[in-house]
């Protein structure tokens, strides 16, 4: 027999190369230097997927990055179980145990219930896991708030700080969990940002999970990220950051009571490559929205192949009163539906997209996925 090291290391290879984990890898002239650039790129993925299975194995194999590599080739697991039937009771008490700069895939596998807990992943404790019950997925619940006090020192938490689960490591994943923030929004009221989730860490992938909260629900803070058939509600700025993410088959429902915007990205330099993207979402709920506001003066959002409720103003978009900076957003729309696509009155700053201008935003390679997302059936049980 092969050892087993041998073993778990073609599994993983055989992972990579079917075809569920085969997916392909600004502002005037420099943007549209990087969009040739990025488009060429794509031409060439795609030439390369024309290529014998042989070569396709071969090719991603080496693709995916030493680190991520080599943490799949030990992973452990870890069950989490309110009853006492797991190893833990608790999710943070599961984490405490995982040694910081782990290198190893950890899987803790969530059994159903309300978690009441405040969920922190350090920097140093990499390729952590959580995988809960499609058919009753575990909720990870909090009511933190920007104002909220710290028990420790008496001052402000800020949003920042108010999330419920807060993840700095790079490699998380998430599968079949639910996230949720329960404090309300109340119009006109100071410090009521109130965060889900804030995913701080690079390559993060979340599939089939649903995000809960009313004022910045999810913090989509940094890095390269990807939603998969995800849930996401709230009322303002319900996704803000300045993340470079690309959001799939998702939900994105609106419980605003008047007018709020759906995103708010903070690309803030004509250099930076984060921007949002969302293909084949649905947009649906409550009051009337923006599909995005500039949080930053070059504020990147991307609607591709999605379909808008009535709820969608007209104008579709909004500068957040600075004028100046309606020459320098990148908000871009490419064959979006419903009542809510209607490009008539939409501000002369939007951009409706050509076939080439839109490529480089409606594929995984806009966030370099073919070197780092792995097909979440290898971890459900």
């Amino acid at each position: 027999m092969a050892p087993k090291f041998h073993i778990q290391l073609i599994f993983f290879f055989f992972l990579l190369s079917t075809p569920s984990f085969n997916i392909c890898s600004a502002d005037s002239t420099d943007f549209h230097r990087w969009v040739t650039w990025n488009v060429e790129n794509y031409k060439k993925k795609s030439l390369n997927l024309k290529k014998s299975d042989s070569l396709i194995s071969r090719k991603m194999s080496s693709a995916v990055d030493l680190k991520l590599r080599m943490a799949e080739i030990d992973r452990m697991e870890i069950r989490v179980s309110q009853d006492g039937s797991g190893d833990f009771k608790t999710i943070r008490e599961a984490i405490d145990t995982i040694p910081l700069y782990n290198n190893r895939r950890v899987l803790l596998h969530i059994n159903s219930g309300v978690y009441r807990e405040k969920v922190n992943i350090p920097r140093t404790m990499g390729f952590i896991t959580l995988v809960g019950n499609a058919s009753d997925p575990p909720t990870i619940t909090g009511n933190d708030t920007a104002s909220s006090v710290s028990g420790r020192d008496g001052t402000p938490l800020r949003t920042f700080q108010s999330a419920t689960v807060a993840v700095d490591a790079d490699y998380f994943m998430a599968i079949n969990v639910k996230f949720e923030n329960t404090a309300p929004h109340v119009v006109g009221t100071v410090g009521g940002q109130a965060v889900a989730l804030r995913i701080s860490g690079t390559k993060a992938a979340f599939y089939n999970c649903s995000f809960y909260g009313s004022q910045d629900t999810l913090y989509d803070h940094k890095g390269l990220h990807y939603f998969s058939n995800c849930f996401i509600q709230g009322s303002v700025d319900f996704i803000f950051g300045y993340g470079t993410s690309l959001y799939e088959n998702c939900n994105l429902n609106s419980v605003t009571k008047k007018v709020a915007s759906l995103t708010a990205q903070k690309r803030s330099d004509s250099s930076m490559s984060s921007g949002f993207s969302f293909k084949n979402c649905t947009i649906t709920g409550s009051g009337s929205i923006y599909l995005g506001r500039a949080w930053g003066d070059y504020s990147r959002v991307i609607f591709s192949y999605t379909f808008m409720d009535k709820i969608v103003l007209p104008q579709g978009w909004s500068d957040w009163g600075k004028r100046t900076r309606d020459q320098k957003v990148y908000y871009g729309e490419y064959k979006c539906s419903g009542a809510g696509a209607n490009l008539t009155g939409r501000v002369p700053w939007a951009r409706i997209l050509t076939d080439e201008e839109a490529m480089p935003f409606i594929g995984t390679y806009y966030i370099n996925g073919d070197t780092w997302l792995i097909n979440p059936s290898a971890y459900q049980l």
